[in-house]
């Protein structure tokens, strides 16, 4: 059970607690934030609200602890984070617990993101030991007017501290995409988790806690976001953000300074199908692509763009598959549960009314009840409807019909987001054409949107990102280049 056993530490009473220099603490604020359950939309759990100063204590010491850590060697970071992977996986049950009743994600899918997670940890202090046990080694004489009179040794060495935010979608595993990257190159850690998504996060925070590292090199801070976010992102003991969520992250990014920035903020993923696909694999992954965890996910597919000469097969094919989803609470494994609040759920029903007004073909009847929103396939979408170019974030996906190969890449093109697209069909030209011409950090080719495996580049262009994650990735962001140049007297060349 969540808070209890190993976890019963990190509770005071019914309020989780906040965790700062190696030790789980009561915020001396006084207050705390609720969390609400999606689907009893009753509140759930309590964490601390921390306070500014408390953020300015956390910062010292990760400023400290980064120093000292910095020193450790590679195989002993690898060594601690293999350790803390084995304890999240060891102790998935309670935290996969949180994540149901928290983000009410389904049970089954909550045990397989902490899961995942434990192993994108481990795969990560893999990849560090590789990647940051090499350096480069260059002589002088290879540019013009040189003499080989100085070698120059690179090396990649830590940034400092990092600020972690990741969404509530997948507070666990996208947590640890950018805890792992950090640690393993030689920073230290400063957590915000989001609300909706905090308690699963504090549970995975005091796995990396039994797992030995030292105090203060990871902290993990909860509140509200009108009282430390901006504090948080402007702090001057900030050398990096690393941020996945909405167009909060656009705000960030012009508050931030001059820090490196990763971000994912989103995107509105666009399905072109050719004549040529094979339908029933479309309607497969376009029910998997857009109504797993209810649509919540940026990879998620948000847009169909289906050649009419084939649409109405398609539609119908889909339309056999939404009637088989079951409906209902995460604690029963339901296709579709409760989207992650009341204010999400009255957004995308704000869509749905929009397309109604304007003439959408509804597939099914809109249906909801209180967060739980029933999926809704929309057909004869135009570009005049909100849902062609705004994110749902729900189980509503809409059908735009299309004449031509370049109508849909124009559409796609429209969006001001750019993070992945996919396309189906059995000419590997012309995919390969349309993935060059598609504005999108990814392109799929038969298969929906997704940003695994974890160790795969994971990036957005326009509007859904800044840089680019993926474990090498992530860890190369979170490193700079240090050169240090050796002058010999004479030049020296190898025998010969």
């Amino acid at each position: 059970m969540a808070g209890t056993g190993l976890f019963a530490e990190i509770l005071d009473g019914d309020v989780y607690k906040y965790y700062a220099d190696g030790e789980w603490k009561k915020s001396s604020s006084a207050k705390t934030v609720a969390i609400i359950n999606p689907t009893t939309r009753k509140t759930q759990y309590k964490v601390q609200a921390c306070t500014q100063e408390e953020v300015n204590k956390v910062m010292e010491s990760a400023k400290a602890a980064q120093k000292s850590w910095a020193k450790t060697p590679l195989w002993k970071r690898a060594e601690l984070l293999h350790k803390a992977a084995a304890i999240l996986k060891e102790h998935k049950a309670p935290i996969a617990e949180c994540l149901v009743k928290e983000i009410a994600k389904p049970a089954k899918d909550a045990v397989t993101e902490v899961v995942r997670s434990g192993d994108l940890v481990s795969y990560t202090a893999e990849e560090g030991v590789r990647i940051l046990g090499e350096g480069k080694f260059l002589v002088s004489d290879s540019f013009p007017g040189n003499e080989r009179t100085k070698y120059c040794l690179t090396s990649k060495v830590p940034l400092g501290v990092i600020l972690a935010i990741p969404p509530f979608n997948y507070p666990v595993n996208l947590a640890v995409s950018k805890i792992a990257p950090a640690l393993i190159a030689g920073n230290s850690l400063v957590l915000k988790p989001p609300t909706q998504g905090a308690v699963s996060a504090l549970h995975m925070v005091h796995c990396f806690h039994l797992a030995g590292f030292p105090k203060g090199l990871i902290s993990c801070v909860t509140g509200k976001g009108s009282e430390i976010g901006d504090f948080l992102t402007m702090h001057p003991g900030v050398n990096c953000i690393s941020f996945t969520g909405g167009d909060t992250g656009i705000a960030i990014s012009k508050k931030a300074g001059m820090v490196p920035l990763q971000m994912e903020l989103g995107g509105k993923d666009a399905c072109i199908v050719l004549e040529d696909a094979d339908l029933d694999l479309v309607a497969a992954n376009i029910i998997k692509g857009g109504f797993s965890y209810s649509g919540q996910r940026c990879t998620a597919v948000k847009v169909v763009l289906v050649m009419e000469s084939v649409a109405d097969v398609l539609v119908d094919k889909v339309k056999a598959k939404i009637a088989k989803l079951t409906v209902g609470p995460p604690e029963d494994d339901c296709d579709i549960t409760p989207v992650v609040s009341e204010s999400s759920a009255n957004f995308i029903e704000g869509l749905v009314k929009d397309a109604k007004e304007k003439g959408a073909t509804f597939c099914q009847e809109y249906k909801r009840d209180g967060n739980l929103i029933w999926p809704l396939l929309l057909d004869n979408v135009r570009p005049d409807m909100r849902i062609a170019w705004e994110e749902p974030f729900g189980p509503v996906l809409p059908v735009v019909r299309i004449n031509s190969i370049e109508e849909g890449i124009h559409h796609c093109n429209a969006s001001n987001f750019g993070l992945q697209g996919c396309v189906f069909t059995k000419d590997v030209n012309k995919a390969i054409l349309i993935s060059d011409a598609m504005e999108t950090g990814t392109v799929q080719i038969n298969s929906a949107p997704a940003r695994g495996p974890d160790h795969f580049p994971f990036q957005g262009l326009k509007d859904s990102g800044i840089g680019s994650q993926g474990v090498t990735n992530s860890i190369n962001m979170m490193t700079k280049i240090k050169s240090t140049v050796i002058n010999l007297p004479t030049p020296s060349y190898t025998m010969g």
